[in-house]
This record gives C-alpha cells, structure tokens and sequence, in this order.
C-alpha cells in the first residue's frame, strides 16, 4: 500500500533524537510522502529546512488559532512574505495550519476569525489549498469558507464533526483528514459519520507526534503507525485497507496537484 500522510509536524523537537530512522521506516512501511505544517512564525524556516533536506516531505506554513498569543500583527506580512518568495516550488504545498479553536475558552474568537479570513485570502490569491484545523468550531468555520471560496478547497485536519457538517465540507470541495481519533472505541460518533462518507471524501493523516491511534496509546504518533490507522478507518467504512490507501492516495494528489 502506498500511503502519503496529509498532516505531521515533523519538524518538532520529539522527532529530534530520530528523525531519520522514523523516514526510513514509514518508507518502508509505504508512507511515500508526508507534509509537514508550520504552525507560527518561529518555526517555518525550520520547517522549510526540514522538507528541503527530503524530496518526498512537503511544507505548509501558516499561523495556527491555538499559538494566537504568540503571532505578532507583523506575522501576516511575513507569511505573505514567504508564500511570495517560495510561489510554485515544487514543495510548498499548501496554507496551514490555520483555523478556528473554541475549545481553549482563553483565546479570543475575534482576532482568531480575522487570522483566519486573512489566511483564507492568503490562499485565494496564492491558488494554494488550505489545511484547517476546527475544534468546536464548525459553523464558523464553515460560514467564513462560504464566503472566501478557495479555488483549490482543501482539508479539513481531524475531522470530528456530524454527517451534517460533512456534507457541508464536501460541498464546498473539502477533503476531510482521518487519523487516530477515530481508531478509539469511545469515537461512537464518528464511526456512524464514517459509515457513511464516499472514498472520494476524505485523506489519511496522523497529525505525528499527537493524536496517537488507539493501537498505539500513549506514545508518540509517527507517520509509521498510518498503515495501522489506514486499516483501523477501513473496517469502519466497510472497505479493504486497500481500497482505503488507493483512495486517499488519490484524494491528496487530487488536493496538492501532484
């Protein structure tokens, strides 16, 4: 099976001691590419280091909702900056991670919207997708991709919403990234949702080095372990893992113009 991993933050410093081996392995275990998303200024040049030394490993940059304390005003200046400088590179791939998080009670859900519709422009005016992550957020999040539509849509990061919310996305062109949350039996939710949804819907990720899946708890997620998640998400869609693989493969491909 031939597998890309939509979402890793590779460049953290958990993977220090061994990123290189932690490659090879996914290599081997058909993890072919994976991008790697910047989640604040101070670590996009690091990010970008890190795909630079690695063909198949790919960079979004983009100013996270959950780091809203640290982004300065200027920050967005610089990200349109970068995206400029680094326009039709081969391994720029999208805007992300961006987004929308109502779950930490303590960020302010005004200068999170404006952060989020000014990266959203960013990615119309870049033709990039967008890679966007929503915790307790959806009808914002969906609203504001009503209204700035991205030409090349994106991925919905962690989808954990309702079929309801589903459909929404994928009207709107979104591909949603399943990775370890739902491999847990207490997701009974998203087993129902998952159920349900079309191959042509949705990319696998592992958001390394979170979200560990079920079959791993407790350590920490590596692109490694989406082979395990890839068949885990399989049985609850009621497909062959390489059904699954081919799919998803494809959907990425779809997403990234690879």
């Amino acid at each position: 099976m031939e597998l890309i991993d939509t979402h890793t933050h590779l460049d953290f410093p958990d993977f220090d001691p061994d990123r290189s081996e932690l490659l090879a392995q996914s290599r081997t275990l058909g993890v072919r590419r994976m991008v790697v998303l910047g989640v604040f200024e101070g670590n996009w040049q690091r990010v970008w280091d890190l795909v630079q030394s690695d063909p198949d490993l790919h960079a979004a940059i983009g100013l996270h909702p959950v780091y809203l304390e640290q982004h300065r005003p200027e920050d967005l200046t610089a990200l349109g900056d970068w995206l400029t400088r680094l326009a039709g590179h081969r391994q720029l791939c999208a805007v992300g991670e961006i987004g929308l998080d109502y779950f930490i009670e303590s960020l302010d859900r005004q200068r999170q919207q404006t952060l989020f519709e000014a990266q959203l422009r960013l990615a119309v005016d870049f033709n990039l997708p967008a890679l966007i992550h929503v915790r307790r957020s959806h009808a914002d999040v969906i609203a504001a991709l009503k209204r700035i539509k991205l030409p090349r849509a994106g991925i919905i990061h962690a989808f954990a919403g309702s079929r309801e919310e589903a459909r929404e996305y994928i009207k709107l062109g979104y591909k949603l990234g399943l990775g370890g949350a739902p491999t847990w039996p207490q997701a009974l939710r998203m087993h129902r949702v998952l159920a349900d949804l079309p191959l042509e819907t949705v990319v696998l990720e592992t958001d390394a080095p979170d979200m560990a899946p079920s079959m791993f708890p407790g350590v920490r997620n590596t692109p490694a372990h989406l082979p395990a998640i890839c068949e885990a998400i399989a049985e609850l869609m009621n497909v062959t893992p390489q059904q699954l693989a081919q799919a998803s493969t494809a959907n990425a491909c779809e997403v990234f113009n690879w």
